[in-house]
């Protein structure tokens, strides 16, 4: 079995309690956070990976305050528009998961035209988890079995492929390694499907603060475990 890392998934998970240590409004952490996203994406761009999912807006996240999801929403648009050269540049593919219908149009249409702009990109795709969760992803995939359910299906395993090919990242490689920033040692409803068999690590660095040299240290920890067990996926 192919044991190359080809997908990591990460939880960006620190910002606000990165801006709290420097006595800061959590939108600066979240600013802060921004720029590592960008760092770490360009990396794993560059030592070719095959897909980086990133947790960036969770179906729970509004609940927290109107002034900092809107602070969040402003952050994302401007983002996206901003950082489009940095996509194209580094011929990376955007595509975003989670139930877009929660945004605006507006900003709909902003992610709508960056996958479109960088839909030609076949050798590394950046994925954001936008209003996104996993118990919403896998209910919204069995709603459309309910609605569209096929002709026959005799095995679990074509059951579980049905399943797979209705959630938001059918098309993608299952999740070799998930990482959580921050301390926190919770999965927090995140691609719970295609993580089943994904090495799981933890680190007590928040997210503003994490480097590539980091992310360079935590995957050649994995694959010092695949070494030791063996296949990945066993």
């Amino acid at each position: 079995m192919d044991n190359t890392l080809k997908h990591l998934a990460i939880i960006m998970d620190g910002n606000g309690r990165w801006a709290k240590l420097k006595n800061k409004a959590r939108a600066y952490g979240h600013k802060k956070g921004v720029k590592t996203l960008k760092d770490i994406t360009i990396w794993c761009a560059n030592h070719k990976l095959e897909c980086l999912t990133l947790y960036a807006f969770s179906t729970e996240n509004w609940k927290r305050s109107k002034s900092e999801v809107d602070f969040l929403m402003k952050m994302l648009k401007k983002y996206l528009k901003d950082e489009r050269s940095t996509y194209l540049d580094n011929h990376i593919r955007f595509k975003a998961i989670g139930d877009l219908e929660g945004f605006s149009k507006e900003l709909r249409d902003t992610i709508l035209k960056l996958e479109n702009d960088t839909r030609h990109f076949k050798d590394f795709t950046q994925v954001l988890a936008l209003n996104y969760g996993s118990k919403n992803e896998i209910s919204r995939a069995f709603k459309s079995l309910l609605e569209s359910p096929p002709s026959n299906i005799s095995l679990l395993e074509s059951l579980e492929n049905e399943i797979s090919n209705r959630l938001d990242t059918r098309n993608l490689p299952e999740v070799d390694l998930l990482l959580r920033t921050g301390g926190e040692m919770r999965l927090s409803n995140f691609l719970l499907w295609q993580s089943s068999y994904a090495e799981l690590f933890f680190t007590p660095i928040l997210w503003p603060d994490f480097t590539p040299k980091d992310l360079e240290n935590i995957i050649s920890d994995f694959y010092k475990r695949v070494r030791k067990f063996g296949e990945l996926k066993c």
